[in-house]
């Protein structure tokens, strides 16, 4: 538009100053013969031929000073151009800068989600010097954080050991049958604490006992945990004493528990509740599972299944035959756990964890110990 309107103000400037120029000449060709025209004499009063003069040199001379003044003029203004981007050119760059790093509603108007990861994966090869190692990096943070679901925040996890009884001193809840294989068993009771916006209706436990299966479930990016029970003694995965969830509760309040088994798996599904889902806005889950793990199998491992802001994981020993617990922590974060363990010659014996980072899906911890008398 600008350039439409130049054209047109050059145009018409041209085309005044030819009319003058024109209206010039014929005043100067009419003085110059105006003896020859007795009908005119009256004119020869008027200087004809100075006013021809001055507007034919006025109608050329217009033209060529506006072509010379536009051209000086653009030539100013291109110069004065570069020179406001020479001088302001730091600041243009710091201003996108900032608005790129910390106005994400801004971003958010002038970037496509492919866009947002090229920023990232440019500025992240640039910070580690390693195109390839930089783009991969991403992509699997990046997958894993969109397939979660839901974020988890200040999760508390306490697991206590306690041994299974055999014949009738079996604990509440377990079976002869269980209590038949009770040699060399331990009781594991899991409590889970979070907060969380929930997404999922549904949360679902299942024990197995097929590997495969455990993997797959292990692997979903859902509202499933999963639970592996080696058979032993005649329990396997779909056995109700190998495995049980005896409480989920949303903000204290409990929920209704439904139980489904078939060969070597069982399930437990607990209602989440339409109106939590609706309201979109934080609770607190909290849940417990009971579970056999064989003592000989030295470990336990606790899975984190959605992303999580600040982890607290406790094993309480007391009263299992075990002589040492190690705790093994696999965060992928340059920040250390923190891990403390009672003293010894305490009655209690517990081993401790807290992490105050983010812990992404698969991430957890194991707690691996050495069977035999307790150590005091």
């Amino acid at each position: 538009m600008a350039d439409l309107r130049d054209q047109f103000d050059r145009l018409q400037t041209a085309f005044i100053g030819l009319v003058t120029a024109l209206a010039g000449l014929g005043l100067l060709m009419l003085a110059r013969h105006l003896d020859a025209l007795p009908g005119l004499g009256w004119l020869d009063f008027f200087p004809l031929g100075e006013v021809g003069g001055l507007l034919f040199s006025f109608g050329l001379l217009g033209i060529g000073i506006d072509y010379w003044q536009r051209r000086q003029a653009a030539q100013l203004q291109s110069a004065q151009l570069r020179q406001v981007i020479t001088e302001e050119a730091p600041a243009l760059r710091d201003a996108v800068i900032r608005g790129f790093a910390f106005d994400a509603e801004d971003l958010a108007r002038v970037a496509t989600p492919a866009m947002l990861d090229q920023i990232i994966r440019n500025s992240l090869a640039l910070r580690l010097g390693d195109a390839a190692f930089a783009h991969e990096l991403y992509d699997d943070i990046r997958d894993q954080a969109i397939a979660s679901v839901e974020r988890w925040h200040d999760a508390r996890v306490e697991v206590r050991l306690s041994p299974l009884p055999e014949g009738t001193g079996t604990p509440v809840g377990s079976s002869p049958a269980a209590a038949a294989a009770g040699a060399g068993l331990l009781v594991a009771t899991v409590s889970w604490e979070y907060t969380t916006v929930p997404v999922s209706p549904v949360r679902r436990f299942v024990c197995t006992s097929d590997r495969e299966e455990y993997r797959e479930l292990s692997a979903e990016a859902g509202a499933t945990s999963a639970w592996f029970f080696r058979p032993v003694g005649g329990l396997d995965g779909a056995s109700r004493d190998a495995f049980e969830l005896v409480q989920f509760t949303i903000d204290g309040r409990a929920r209704p528990i439904r139980r489904s088994a078939k060969r070597d798996s069982q399930t437990y599904s607990a209602a989440i509740g339409k109106e939590v889902i609706a309201a979109g806005r934080p609770v607190v889950v909290s849940y417990t599972y009971r579970a056999i793990v064989r003592q000989d199998g030295r470990l336990i491992k606790l899975d984190v299944e959605q992303p999580t802001r600040g982890l607290s994981v406790e094993l309480d020993y007391s009263d299992a035959d075990i002589k040492d617990v190690r705790l093994l922590e696999f965060f992928a974060s340059s920040t250390r756990a923190r891990i403390n363990q009672t003293a010894a010659g305490l009655p209690t014996r517990a081993i401790r964890a807290d992490f105050d980072g983010w812990v992404l899906p698969r991430g957890g911890v194991v707690f691996v110990w050495e069977p035999g008398k307790r150590i005091n």
